[in-house]
């Protein structure tokens, strides 16, 4: 499980980056700043964390679940970031209360990396020892403020395709969402094998499925006769 973990937490600095390559320079900078002074301010708050306590904060199914909810939140606001985005990136007409919305998106760099910044600081100052805590915490600071700089640039670089970097932006936030459902149940979900097969039941969603084929193939027909 705890494997599963960090290789959401790699996706969603992944994701950030990726989301920061659609911002200017300055957004950019200033996001950097701002997940600095979180780390530089928020090591009194990591020294009092204990590797058994993060253990137990992973193994603990209400808190994992309740986590999942700020997870289904970030993974649709970046979904919804990517289709408003596809949509002015190809030129169709939408209204200026969707520009905002599609602004605001934008702009916003999602809540999931500040999670894995907290623990990444904690992690750092058990394996440095003997050095003062601010002095790590600020340290820390320094290399996220230049990485997160230097990773969306480079992203950048590397796909310099706008509308590819929205594909793979979706891909992850879908990845994300996956990753998140694996961690949140943790094995509590039971399955029992059906004794019988509900025949009628079966029958009616078959019958529902021929009824909306059919009702959509006659729609697309007279749709088409119009046309012609």
């Amino acid at each position: 499980m705890e494997t599963v973990i960090l290789v959401l937490m790699l996706v969603v600095v992944f994701m950030t980056w990726l989301k920061l390559t659609f911002l200017k320079v300055w957004q950019i900078v200033a996001i950097a700043i701002f997940c600095s002074l979180f780390i530089g301010f928020s090591w009194p708050y990591a020294i009092q964390q204990s590797r058994n306590e993060i253990g137990e904060w992973l193994g603990n199914q209400a808190l994992m679940l309740d986590t999942s909810v700020i997870l289904t939140v970030e993974v649709l606001w970046q979904m919804a970031y990517c289709m408003l985005s596809g949509k002015l990136l190809y030129g169709e007409v939408v209204s200026r209360r969707t520009i905002w919305i599609y602004r605001i998106l934008r702009f916003f760099p999602g809540l999931l990396i500040f999670p894995v910044l907290f623990y990444l600081q904690i992690q750092v100052m058990y394996l440095i020892s003997g050095v003062d805590f601010a002095i790590i915490s600020w340290g820390l600071a320094l290399i996220v403020f230049l990485a997160i700089i230097v990773g969306s640039y480079f992203l950048r670089l590397l796909l310099p395709q706008k509308g590819l970097r929205l594909e793979v932006l979706f891909l992850s936030s879908s990845l994300v969402l996956i990753l998140g459902i694996v961690t949140t149940v943790n094995g509590t979900t039971n399955f029992k094998g059906a004794e019988s097969i509900e025949w009628n039941a079966l029958l009616a969603f078959i019958t529902l499925a021929f009824v909306c084929a059919g009702v959509g193939y006659f729609k697309y027909q007279i749709s088409k006769s119009k046309w012609n």
